[in-house]
Parts: C-alpha cells; structure tokens; sequence
C-alpha cells in the first residue's frame, strides 16, 4: 500500500507540539469512560483539554470523527502501519485526545505495532477493562492506565500506570517549556509510574 492511498483510509496523524513523534487524535468526546468522568469535579477528566482550544475548532474536530470512524474499516490496520512506517519516527502516542473504543480497536492497535517493530508505542488510556489484555500487548507498546481521580495512588494491578498530581509530579515538560525533550518516561516500561502535574 502506498502512502498517499494509506492516508486516504486513515486520514492525518496528529503532531503534537510537546511531543517526540507523532500521534492520532480521536474525538474526546467519545472517549467511553472519559464522557463519564468529565461531569465529575475532582476527577482527571474534568474540564478536559481535548475539549478546548484548537480541539474545538470545526477542522479538528471533522479530522478526529473521520479517524474514529476509518477504525472501524478492515484496511485501517495496514494503512496505520504504512503511513507510521512511512513517517520513520521512533515514537508514537496513541491518542492526544479520545481513546480506545472496543476490544476489535485494541486488537487493531495491537496488530499495527506488530507491523511497525521499529516504533516504540506508547498507549495511555482509563478503559480498565483493557487490563484483561495487557498481556497480549506487543512488546513495543506501553499501555499506561491512567487513574480516574487527581491525587489517586496507582493501581498495584496493572503494569504501568500514570497519574495526575497537586504536588511532586515526575514529569518535566512543564520546566522544559512544555516538551518532553530527552524524556522517554512514558514509553519506557521499567518506570511504573508516571506522574503529571495538574493543570
């Protein structure tokens, strides 16, 4: 498959400015679990970034529902892997905004890292149903289950995880001018947890 032909089924990837590589943006409000936490103050969700400033202007969000409703197709599999694969980049993020919808889209997601060993996936997600399937995870994909509420402990259970933080959060990008420059903590799977600042 060609890339130009890939980019027609999938339509763009996402580039977001703190990040090392590309990713793919879904609409938030979308997102399963997310559209429940979003009406419930304290919560990570509340007052979501992805449903504000350039997530709510008319092109973004036709790209995102377009990208949402591509997943659902049999040749999205191959189209991801070709355009990833096309980009050469060593680092994707699944989803700036939205998240995984069902088992066929994980299982899909799953099947694009197997065709692109070279990038190291990272999958951060609050679908807790996916911990019955991190272990058939590729090993070049990280899924972090990201903790409902702001100052929750993370979750023994799962491998690798990620939080939001009052205090002492690990992430630096914020003293890094909102980069994570030379940070891999996120796709690096011996860091359990990751913590970010709230904001």
């Amino acid at each position: 498959m060609k890339t130009a032909e890939a980019k027609k089924i999938t339509h763009s990837l996402s580039k977001p400015s703190k990040m090392p590589g590309w990713s793919y943006g879904l609409p938030a409000p979308e997102c399963k679990t997310g559209s429940k936490l979003r009406k419930i103050k304290g919560s990570t969700c509340y007052n979501c970034y992805a449903m504000k400033g350039c997530y709510v202007f008319p092109d973004v969000k036709a790209a995102q529902y377009k990208r949402l409703a591509s997943t659902k197709l049999d040749a999205w599999t191959v189209a991801m892997a070709t355009q990833l694969n096309s980009k050469k980049s060593k680092w994707f993020r699944w989803h700036d905004s939205g998240d995984v919808q069902d088992l066929d889209h994980l299982n899909k997601i799953y099947e694009v890292c197997r065709l692109t060993p070279e990038t190291r996936h990272w999958l951060p997600t609050r679908e807790a149903w996916i911990l019955d399937h991190v272990t058939r995870a590729p090993d070049n994909l990280i899924i972090r289950f990201s903790m409902p509420m702001v100052d929750q402990a993370a979750a023994g259970s799962w491998p690798n995880t990620s939080t939001v933080v009052t205090k002492n959060a690990t992430c630096p990008a914020p003293n890094q001018g909102g980069k994570c420059k030379e940070c891999r903590a996120c796709w690096t799977k011996s860091i359990k947890n990751v913590s970010y600042g709230k904001h």
